[in-house]
């Protein structure tokens, strides 16, 4: 039988991570992530979860741990916020290029200095070309959701899986979600096996120095090159869309919900104008959606980005091209150039020879407000402006909410 409970994201999370069955969780305290590896860390000395703790002095080696565990064939999990998943960095890029599967929870929070902790997806965006699948969920239940998703997910592509939501707005706020049965989550996840891990009756030699170009391997077997290991990487993380629509789909089965793994769409079927946003803002336009079709008669929509990478570039492209007006709302930011998500938006709609009128907004950097009225007047503006024809774009960003 599923549990329906009302509790916190952070517990939310550590929940999932509980049903999953994580073997090794290994983790270094910071706001606004603490409260979720605290709570596993009770279960575990409850002994409500059998799993071993590692209590480390640094975000750099809680990954480490993770690797070293990933690598013996052990089911690990980590989870982290801003200045602590960059001091990761190095680790990251390791992690997905060793090609282990683990899933880390990041609680989004903004980056110093100066120092905020405070949410944006700052941290997140810093971090997107490091090879790990990245996921974002927009409220509780799809914390519980993609958790399990994503153990699952790691597991078969061999790709390291990071599920970001938003600190505060999901990570402190109690919600309620649905808890699914234990037993249906093992039948679901069930119990991993790594093809690699490390066996002293089988020696394997991973991750030495590779040459540029490919070689023979002991058994005359041709092995690729760094290039090549590079190639596999991108071309798998393609591919792991496709593995998630199909994970999706069983969980959906299984648990009854699911269905909108990688673009989730609300009131797009008839939408002139489309907001495209990740985690809880795109939850908070649907209010905003729903006010200006009803007080302004505008046909618009919102499409929640819940895979951010790889990047869904056909997927979105279809969904957006036929549109009058495309807004990005975002809480990241490319310095000196534009919106990341924007950038990557606008990428995938450059083939199509009919391409909306795109805008780009940064909200919510360091936590500042998002007032629902500012996204109201800003969207209704930006419709207006497509229908009087606006002179053509520039990309410079629109900033909502500064108070210089």
């Amino acid at each position: 039988m599923s549990e329906k409970l009302i509790d916190s994201g952070n517990n939310a999370a550590a929940m999932a991570v509980q049903l999953a069955a994580a073997e090794v969780i290994a983790a270094y305290p910071i706001t606004p992530q603490t409260p979720l590896t605290e709570k596993l860390s009770e279960l575990i000395a409850a002994g409500e979860m059998d799993a071993e703790y590692v209590a480390v002095e640094s975000e750099h080696s809680a990954l480490g741990v993770c690797i070293g565990a990933a690598s013996a064939g052990v089911r690990a999990f980590t989870a982290t916020s801003s200045n602590g998943l960059l001091y990761m960095s190095e680790q990251l890029h390791w992690a997905a290029g060793a090609r282990l599967p683990m899933v880390m929870c990041v609680v989004n929070r903004g980056i110093g200095a100066p120092w905020s902790v405070w949410n944006d997806h700052q941290d997140a965006m810093s971090q997107r070309d490091a090879g790990w699948i990245q996921l974002f969920a927009k409220d509780h239940q799809e914390i519980v959701d993609i958790t399990l998703k994503a153990f699952r997910l790691a597991e078969l592509v061999h790709i390291p899986v990071m599920v970001n939501y938003d600190g505060y707005y999901l990570s402190h706020t109690y919600m309620p979600f649905e808890l699914p049965d234990a037993a249906a989550v093992k039948e679901f996840l069930p119990a991993y096996e790594y093809a690699h891990a490390l066996d002293p009756q089988k020696p394997e030699s991973l991750n030495t120095v590779t040459l540029p170009d490919s070689r023979n391997d002991t058994n005359g077997v041709k092995q690729p090159g760094y290039m090549d290991i590079r190639h596999n990487l991108h071309q798998e993380m393609r591919l792991a869309m496709d593995v998630l629509e199909e994970i999706d789909a069983d969980y959906q089965q299984r648990f009854g919900r699911g269905g909108a793994p990688i673009l989730d769409p609300y009131c797009c079927e008839d939408a002139e104008y489309i907001v495209v946003a990740m985690g809880t803002i795109a939850n908070q336009f649907r209010d905003v959606v729903d006010r200006l079709r009803q007080e302004d008669g505008l046909k618009v929509g919102v499409l929640a980005l819940q895979v951010y990478r790889p990047f869904p570039t056909a997927k979105i492209a279809e969904t957006l091209q036929s549109a009058k007006g495309v807004m990005v709302y975002e809480k990241g930011l490319s310095y000196g150039n534009q919106g990341a998500l924007y950038a990557d938006l606008k990428s995938a709609l450059y083939p199509y020879p009919a391409r909306p009128q795109l805008h780009n907004f940064i909200v919510g950097l360091g936590g500042r407000d998002i007032r629902t009225e500012d996204l109201c007047q800003t969207l209704k503006t930006a419709c207006q402006q497509d229908d009087l024809s606006a002179p053509e774009q520039t990309d410079a960003p629109q900033w909502i909410g500064l108070q210089l």
